[in-house]
């Protein structure tokens, strides 16, 4: 998601095209996550600590990359061009409906489209049966011809181009600049909402609108509402940290009846 959101801003400003810099971020991000694939795969090494490396290394990356090409100017304002648009329903007036839907970017709703999209594929093909069948048993669908390396490659490298849309969105669909470390932990909510989510598209598209109203909420509450006796409370501080309080609670109260793939976290070995 950090490398979608930079060298998305990046491709727009270069190419001065939204959909350059979302083309170059989708890129960029089923690179790093074919790199992280290759360890993983490959290696077969420990996938959690590859994992925290490949963010320690996205981090680093964006962070040197912004300071050299943007100094301490920061990221130039972007053009419509540049700009993932909005789509506006105007037929929907300016009721309750028009005001939450009326106008959302287009990236969201290319995100519902998507999900659907990927329910089908993975629920409703056979190109998804075998997705599914090297996830939970790799070794009877390698004995049936499935290459269990390539379809994981594969399938972590398409990940890591999704990532990227959302990191892109971010930069040139939300907030139209780039901050270090602009994410600030979104990819791990997101993983929660995965797991919430039961590991299936709509779950995780329910759990992600859960976080995404109290990220919200976060920012909504008037501070005037806040006791002005504390300097940390009036500053609204701790509504901040509500998203994440959520996410851990979502977490332990669904995790143990969240099953998830049954070769998840395992690296295969052919025999």
């Amino acid at each position: 998601m950090l490398m979608g959101a930079f060298f998305g801003i990046w491709g727009a400003v270069t190419t001065g095209s939204w959909v350059g810099g979302l083309l170059i971020a989708m890129g960029v991000g089923g690179l790093t996550a074919f790199i992280y694939a290759i360890f993983a795969i490959q290696f077969r090494a420990d996938q959690i600590v590859g994992g925290t490396a490949v963010n320690f290394l996205a981090v680093g990356i964006t962070g040197f990359l912004f300071i050299q090409i943007y100094g301490s100017n920061g990221t130039p304002d972007l053009s419509s061009a540049q700009s993932i648009p909005d789509v506006h329903l105007r037929f929907l007036g300016n009721g309750f409906f028009g005001q939450v839907v009326g106008q959302l970017n287009l990236m969201i709703w290319l995100v519902i489209a998507l999900m659907f999209v990927l329910y089908v594929f993975v629920f409703r093909t056979s190109v998804g049966l075998r997705l599914r069948a090297v996830g939970e048993h790799p070794r009877a669908a390698d004995t049936v011809g499935i290459d269990v390396y390539k379809t994981r490659y594969l399938a972590v490298t398409a990940s890591g181009v999704l990532a990227a849309m959302g990191g892109a969105y971010l930069s040139i669909g939300f907030v139209h600049s780039f901050n270090e470390n602009m994410t600030e932990g979104r990819g791990f909510i997101a993983l929660a909402a995965l797991i919430f989510g039961k590991w299936r598209p709509f779950g995780a598209f329910g759990a992600a609108c859960l976080f995404g109203f109290s990220t919200a909420l976060a920012y909504a509450v008037p501070s005037a509402y806040v006791d002005s006796a504390s300097s940390v409370l009036r500053s609204g501080a701790l509504f901040q940290a509500l998203p994440y309080v959520l996410t851990l609670v979502a977490v332990a109260g669904v995790i143990g009846r969240s099953v998830a793939p049954a070769a998840d976290g395992r690296p295969y070995v052919r025999q």
